[in-house]
């Protein structure tokens, strides 16, 4: 019986769950995962996340103390509910998982900086390396820079929303971990812009710039890796079979793995290195020239960000609207279930300080007989005295 071609691809591309939805990457097993701000927030909207998203929001709530407004509580919490699903979902994958940073940063060298430190503190606090983490920021000219210092200080990044040759080199030569070119929406914008209405696998606009980039980057030796994303069909994940990564969705992972056929390697190292390409040199000025000329890379890039931004807006909207609902006590008790069972790692009825994910302080106040364990009365309990306390403040 022939393997299917989920199996095959394996065989020579580390595979990528593209995806928050932790059930999936579950099912897949993928090595690694990527989220981005669009995936959070659907992720946070379905009823099986309500608990980490609750956690999330209380913990906020917690730690802000006393007379916290909530605009300041959503913040906080907003910043740390991508590691909250980051930190599950190591749970699950041997590899590492990627966290965006704010898409409102993507033109701010040294926000995007201070903010990527932030995540990976967060990361690092719960007890997870920063090898298992790598940091998605924007190929904006901005944003490379900012991912050149952080890969100095040992931070991985994976620079996303990336459409131009001109980003790849430019992220190449910066000694950047890993790159995202975005596949579909490349076949997106040239199909829109042509008129046409399909491409053949081996024609398709994304399939050949990520194709040109990996024979870029293996002609020259340069040692960051290619992860096709943003598929459409898997006709275009077939093309790239060979490619360092690919980050595919649930839905075309469980079509490949329904796919019994033969998969031929499409992209080789060995053969790269024997190809004729012109060697480019990028500094800001012809990483600006280059980007001006590509109006597919200039305008996709652009969308990217705005779309992110306003999944970010919503899901700031998500944890407003949800901040509210925990003041009542049905919504209260449920909410201190969840926490519990997401706390209780092991299943075994109690949370242990190892266990807790959140501050000294807060655990302490939730351990009221103080033997190092929460039981879920004391969760209750604690979480409404805490959530009533900073509410009257």
């Amino acid at each position: 019986m022939a393997k299917n071609l989920l199996e095959q691809l394996r065989e020579m591309t580390v595979v990528v769950a593209d995806t928050g939805d932790i059930k999936a990457i579950e099912k897949f097993k993928p090595r690694d995962a990527t989220t981005n701000p669009s995936l959070i927030t659907a992720a946070a909207q379905m009823p099986e996340y309500q608990s980490i998203v609750d956690a999330t929001l209380v913990q906020a709530k917690a730690d802000a103390g006393e007379g916290t407004s909530d605009q300041d509580i959503v913040s906080l919490a907003f910043k740390r509910l991508a590691v909250a699903f980051g930190l599950k979902i190591l749970e699950i994958i041997p590899g590492r998982v990627s966290t965006e940073v704010d898409a409102r940063l993507s033109y701010d060298t040294e926000a995007t900086i201070a903010t990527a430190r932030e995540l990976i503190a967060q990361y690092e606090a719960a007890g997870v390396s920063r090898d298992r983490i790598l940091i998605k920021i924007a190929s904006t000219w901005e944003g490379i820079k900012a991912a050149e210092v952080l890969e100095k200080e040992g931070i991985h990044c994976n620079l996303t929303l990336l459409f131009g040759i001109h980003q790849a080199i430019a992220c190449a030569e910066a000694g950047i971990t890993l790159i995202s070119p975005f596949v579909g929406r490349i076949l997106d914008w040239y199909k829109k812009d042509t008129g046409r209405d399909s491409y053949p696998p081996e024609e398709d606009p994304g399939v050949v710039s990520v194709t040109g980039i990996y024979n870029y980057y293996k002609k020259f030796g340069y040692t960051t890796e290619v992860m096709g994303a943003s598929f459409r069909n898997i006709g275009e994940i077939t093309e790239l079979a060979g490619c360092d990564l690919l980050t595919i969705s649930p839905g075309l992972l469980a079509e490949l793995l329904a796919t019994p056929d033969e998969l031929p390697r499409k992209l080789d190292p060995e053969k790269s290195k024997a190809m004729d390409i012109e060697k480019i040199s990028i500094d800001k000025a012809t990483f600006d020239q280059m980007h001006a000329a590509d109006r597919m890379a200039s305008e996709k890039l652009d969308e990217g960000i705005k779309g992110f931004t306003k999944a970010l807006e919503n899901l700031e909207q998500l944890l407003a609207d949800r901040l509210s609902q925990l003041g009542s006590s049905a919504t209260l008790n449920h909410a201190a279930e969840d926490m519990f069972h997401v706390y209780d790692l092991d299943g075994d009825g109690f949370i242990t300080r190892e266990e807790w994910l959140g501050t000294d302080a807060v655990f302490d106040a939730l351990d009221v007989n103080k033997d190092g364990k929460i039981t879920p009365e004391e969760m209750g309990a604690g979480l409404g005295a805490v959530l009533h306390l900073v509410k009257a403040g």
